[in-house]
C-alpha cells in the first residue's frame, strides 16, 4: 500500500537530479563560437575580462562541474551607488549585483559551496603580489562551463555588474575541480533527506490503516 510513497520520493530525486547535473554533456565547437560572439558582445564596454581564457576553458570543456575559487576585496568606507550616486557601503552596493546574481545561478543549479571572510594576513607566501587586503572568499559550484557562459550573458545582469564593479575594487577568481572535497554532495544530502521523509510518510500511512 506504501508503494506509491517510495515512487514519489523517487520522482522528486529524479527530477532533482535532472535539474542539479549536466546531461548535456561538453560544450560542442559549434556552441563554443555562439557562446563567445555572445560573451564578446556582453563585455565589449569592460576590460576586465580576457577573453582567449575563456574560450580555452570552453573548448577544453569536459562536461563535469566545477568550482570557481573567488577572493574578493570590498571597497572600504563608502562608494557611490552606480544609479543614484548616493554614498553607502561597499556591502550595500554590491547587494544590487547579489540580488540578481544568486536567483540566475540557483536557476542553473549552481550555489555556493563556501563562503567565508578573511579573519587574517598571508601564513604562507612567497613569489607573490603582496597581500592587496582580500575580504572574504566565494568557493561557488558551476553545473557546467556552458552554464556559466550563458550566465555572464544574461541580460537580466546588465547594470547589475556596475553595482559589482563599484564595490570590489579588486577580485580575484580561477575555476577548479576538487581533488578532496570535505562537503557532502547535494546529490548525496538531497536523496537523504528525500528518503527519510519518505519513510515518514509511510509510517504515517501504515499508522493511519492500522
Amino acid at each position: 500500500m506504501s508503494i506509491w510513497v517510495w515512487g514519489v520520493a523517487l520522482a522528486v530525486y529524479g527530477l532533482f537530479l535532472a535539474w542539479y547535473v549536466n546531461w548535456r554533456g561538453p560544450v560542442s565547437k559549434a556552441e563554443v563560437e555562439t557562446l563567445m560572439t555572445a560573451l564578446e558582445a556582453a563585455t565589449h564596454e569592460n576590460d576586465r575580462n580576457d577573453m582567449s581564457i575563456m574560450r580555452t576553458f570552453l573548448e577544453t570543456d569536459d562536461g563535469r562541474e566545477f568550482f570557481m575559487v573567488n577572493l574578493v576585496k570590498l571597497a572600504p568606507g563608502k562608494v557611490p551607488d552606480p544609479i543614484t550616486g548616493e554614498l553607502k557601503s561597499s556591502r550595500e552596493v554590491m547587494d544590487g549585483y547579489t540580488k540578481v546574481f544568486f536567483p540566475a545561478i540557483f536557476a542553473r543549479a549552481s550555489h555556493p559551496a563556501i563562503m567565508a571572510r578573511k579573519v587574517g594576513g598571508y601564513f604562507d607566501a612567497w613569489g607573490t603580489e603582496p597581500d592587496p587586503s582580500w575580504s572574504a572568499m566565494g568557493y561557488m559550484r558551476y553545473r557546467s562551463r556552458r552554464d556559466i557562459a550563458i550566465l555572464v550573458t544574461d541580460p537580466k545582469f546588465g547594470g547589475a555588474h556596475d553595482f559589482k564593479f563599484a564595490a570590489m575594487p579588486n577580485t580575484f577568481s580561477f575555476p577548479t575541480q576538487p581533488m578532496l572535497l570535505a562537503l557532502i554532495s547535494p546529490r548525496v544530502w538531497v536523496g537523504l533527506v528525500v528518503a527519510l521523509v519518505a519513510a515518514f510518510a509511510q509510517i504515517a500511512v501504515l499508522l493511519a490503516a492500522a
